[in-house]
């Protein structure tokens, strides 16, 4: 199997996963009439998917992967485009980040530790303050929901998405302890 063919599998695996760990894992904390944030892990499965897989196919695993939840429970639906956008980013932000610090070189646990904390740090950092502003924005422009609602579920999700964010570094980081030594070896080489 080509390197591009291994990519693209291990891709669809991550969106697997990633659509599994949100779906069957959140908790769910409704907000106003039809709308809510979540609790979930799903986040730390980006983060990973882009230290396997690198920034952009690992970004896209999440993009996609939750994406499709979104779309598949009418509660979430809405966000899909604002998810789709968010998620790929935080691939992208985390998986750039240990790729410029060479993760996949790094054998000593206390590098390994500091490379993938620095890097989820940044990548869901940046979804800390992204998700509540893009939302408010999306919310009120595109979907039309008026200001002061939209305000309301851009605090929840800010709050919802700051917990989600500090469980998730320390999620994504024992992941990759416990899986980068038997899971790397079979990964596509890196671009």
């Amino acid at each position: 199997m080509n390197n591009r063919t291994k990519k693209l599998v291990f891709t669809a695996m991550f969106a697997v996963i990633n659509y599994v760990a949100f779906t069957y894992g959140k908790i769910t904390i409704p907000v106003t009439a039809g709308t809510s944030t979540a609790i979930h892990i799903a986040n730390a499965i980006v983060v990973l998917s882009s230290w396997f897989l690198g920034p952009v196919y690992g970004g896209l695993a999440g993009a996609i992967g939750l994406s499709i939840a979104d779309v598949l429970d009418p509660r979430y639906i809405a966000s899909a485009p604002k998810t789709f956008l968010l998620k790929f980013m935080i691939g992208l932000i985390s998986g750039l980040v240990a790729k410029h610090f060479h993760l996949r070189e790094k054998e000593e646990k206390k590098e390994i530790i500091l490379v993938t904390t620095t890097a989820a740090i940044a990548g869901l950092g940046f979804n800390v303050f992204a998700d509540p502003i893009v939302g408010y924005l999306y919310r009120n422009y595109l979907l039309g929901i008026p200001q002061e609602a939209a305000k309301i579920i851009a605090t929840w999700v800010a709050g919802a998405t700051a917990i989600n964010a500090v469980v998730c570094v320390f999620v994504s980081v024992i992941l990759y302890l416990a899986l980068y030594k038997s899971f790397l070896p079979r990964l596509p080489k890196d671009e």
